[in-house]
C-alpha cells in the first residue's frame, strides 16, 4: 500500500438549464453524490476519533493529578523485567531456607522528601489518635507508653516506615493503642488506631481456621491426601508414597511453589474464580514434607477447599464464620467506602536516600486468599484475642479445644529454627499456619506479612494471654517489628 494517497479529481456536472420562457427559479442545492457522502462520513468518523482521544487524554490527566494528590492509582507501569503489571509478593521475606524467592517490588512515580529526624512530614513523633468521629477510642497506659513509645520511634526511624498502628492486648481486652507517623505523606494525614492497612499474610491464620472448621465437621482429616478431594484439578507430580496432605498445606511443607505469579493490581475487574486461578498451577517443585518452603499457592488451594467443603464462596464463608465471630468489622477483601477514607497509602523508601519515600500501587492481586485483605490494627488485635483465649472471642467459639491445641503445636521438629530470617530461636517452627516458639518455658505464637508498601505482624504469649498487633505502610521492616513485639510482650509480663 502506497504511503501517499492519490488526489481525487473532481468532475463538474452541469445540471439542466431552465425551461425556456419560464421565470428564473431559485437555484436548487445539488444532490450529494455517493462520493461526497463517503467523504462526509469519513470526516465525521475522524471527528469522533479526535473527540474520543481528547476524552481519554482528559481522563488520564485527571488520574495523574489525583494520583499525585492522594497516592497511587494502580496503573500498569511496566516493571524491570517487562511484565505489564507490578508484581505483588505476599509473605515473609529473607529467611534461612524456609522461604522462597519473591519478585522485585515495583515502586510508584512520586518521591516525598524529608529528614526523618525533624521533618513533620516524615517525622516519627507519636501522634495522638483523633478520637472524635472515630468508632474506636484510643486506649492509653502511661507505663506502657513510657516503655513502648521510644521503641516505636526507633522502629519508624530505623525501619524507614512512614506510619504504624500498634494495639496491645491482655486477656480479653485491648489495653493500649498507639499510632505514629503519617498514613498519607503527601497530604500529611496522621495515622490512627483505626487506619486501614493491608494485613498481608497474617490472613493465612484466618484461612487456616476456616479450613479447620470444615475438618471439625468431618469433611476430612489432617493427614488425608488432598488429591482425593479434588475434582476440578489435580496436584501434579505427586508420588503416591509421598502424598500432599492437609497438614502439608497448612505448614508450608506441601512442595507447591512459593510465588503465585504476576497479576494486575487495583482494577475494576473481578479476579478469576479459585478453580480457574488454580487449574494448571498445582505443580510440585519438590517432594512433600522434604522442607519448609513458604507457599502462597498452597493457601490459595486452602481457600478453594473451604469453598468445596462448605458449598459457600470463600469470601462469604470467611466473613460469616471468621470475621463476624471475632467482631472484625473493619476487615474486608476490598475496602468499603468508609474504609477507603481511612486507607494508608503504601510506600517504599528510596534506596540510598534517607527520608525519601515513593508510593506503590495498591494491591488487588488475583491470589487474594494468600493475604490480599485489608483491616485495622484494632481488628487484628481482636483476632489475636480469639487465638490467645483458646479460639474463643467473647464467648463465641471459632475452633474446638482439641483443634485449637493442634493448631498451636509445632508440627515438625526436624524443621525447627529461627523463622523468616530471625524470629526467635531454635525452638521456632510452624504450627498449623501460626509460627510457634518457646521462650523461657512459655509458648509464643506469631505471624508476619509483607506486600508492596505494607508490613504486618502479630505476636502473642499463649501462657499469659498477652499480645501485640502491628500494621505499617512501609516495606521490609520485619526485624524492627520483631524487636518491638518482643519488647511489648516483655512489658506486659509485669503488668
Amino acid at each position: 500500500m502506497s504511503g501517499m494517497a492519490r488526489p481525487i479529481k473532481r468532475r463538474s456536472k452541469k445540471g439542466p438549464s431552465p425551461a425556456a420562457g419560464l421565470p428564473d427559479a431559485p437555484e436548487a442545492s445539488p444532490r450529494p453524490t455517493e462520493r461526497s457522502l463517503s467523504r462526509l462520513r469519513r470526516a465525521a468518523d475522524i471527528a469522533l476519533i479526535i473527540l474520543a482521544l481528547a476524552a481519554i487524554g482528559l481522563f488520564v490527566a485527571t488520574k495523574i493529578i489525583s494520583g499525585r494528590a492522594d497516592g497511587p492509582v494502580g496503573d500498569n507501569r511496566r516493571n524491570g523485567n517487562g511484565a505489564g503489571a507490578p508484581s505483588a509478593s505476599i509473605g515473609p521475606e529473607g529467611g534461612s531456607g524456609q522461604t522462597g524467592s519473591f519478585a522485585d517490588l515495583e515502586i510508584g512515580p512520586d518521591e516525598y522528601e524529608g529528614d526523618l529526624d525533624d521533618d513533620p512530614m516524615l517525622g516519627p513523633a507519636i501522634v495522638s489518635d483523633p478520637a472524635a468521629a472515630r468508632p474506636f477510642s484510643p486506649v492509653d497506659d502511661p507505663r506502657l507508653a513510657a516503655l513502648l513509645d521510644p521503641e516505636i520511634e526507633r522502629a519508624l526511624k530505623a525501619g524507614r516506615i512512614p506510619s504504624m498502628a500498634v494495639v496491645v492486648v491482655s486477656g480479653e481486652r485491648i489495653v493500649w493503642t498507639r499510632s505514629a507517623g503519617l498514613a498519607n505523606v503527601r497530604v500529611k494525614t496522621p495515622a490512627a488506631c483505626d487506619t486501614v492497612y493491608l494485613i498481608a499474610s497474617t490472613f493465612k491464620t484466618m484461612s487456616a481456621t476456616a479450613l479447620l472448621q470444615q475438618m471439625e465437621q468431618g469433611k476430612f482429616k489432617l493427614d488425608d491426601r488432598v488429591n482425593d478431594y479434588l475434582s476440578d484439578m489435580r496436584i501434579e507430580g505427586e508420588n503416591k508414597r509421598y502424598p500432599v496432605t492437609f497438614r502439608n498445606l497448612l505448614t508450608h511443607t506441601s512442595g507447591l511453589p512459593t510465588d503465585f505469579g504476576r497479576h494486575a493490581v487495583w482494577e475494576d475487574r473481578a479476579p478469576p474464580s479459585l478453580v480457574d486461578y488454580l487449574r494448571g498451577r498445582l505443580q510440585l517443585s519438590r517432594r512433600p514434607g522434604q522442607r519448609v518452603v513458604y507457599s502462597n499457592i498452597a493457601f490459595t488451594l486452602v481457600a478453594h477447599l473451604v469453598e468445596k467443603f462448605s458449598g459457600v464462596p470463600f469470601k462469604e464463608y470467611v466473613r460469616k464464620n471468621v470475621f463476624a465471630p471475632a467482631e472484625m468489622r473493619d476487615t474486608a477483601f476490598e475496602p468499603r467506602a468508609d474504609m477507603a477514607e481511612r486507607l494508608a497509602i503504601p510506600y517504599m523508601p528510596v534506596r540510598r536516600r534517607s527520608g525519601v519515600f515513593r508510593p506503590v500501587d495498591w494491591v488487588k492481586a488475583d491470589a487474594w486468599p494468600a493475604g490480599i485483605v485489608y483491616g485495622t490494627a484494632v481488628d487484628q488485635a481482636r483476632w489475636l484475642i480469639a487465638n490467645l483465649n483458646g479460639g474463643v472471642y467473647k464467648g463465641r467459639r471459632l475452633l474446638s479445644e482439641p483443634t485449637f491445641r493442634e493448631m498451636m503445636k509445632r508440627q515438625f521438629d526436624r524443621f525447627a529454627g529461627p523463622i523468616n530470617g530471625g524470629w526467635l530461636n531454635e525452638t521456632s517452627g510452624y504450627g498449623l499456619a501460626w509460627w510457634i516458639s518457646t521462650q523461657n518455658g512459655e509458648t509464643i505464637i506469631a505471624h508476619s506479612g509483607s506486600v508492596n508498601g505494607y508490613t504486618a505482624f502479630l505476636a502473642g504469649n499463649l501462657d499469659r494471654k498477652t499480645g501485640v498487633a502491628i500494621l505499617t505502610n512501609g516495606n521490609k521492616a520485619h526485624r524492627w517489628l520483631y524487636s518491638l513485639a518482643l519488647k511489648a510482650l516483655a512489658a506486659l509480663q509485669d503488668r
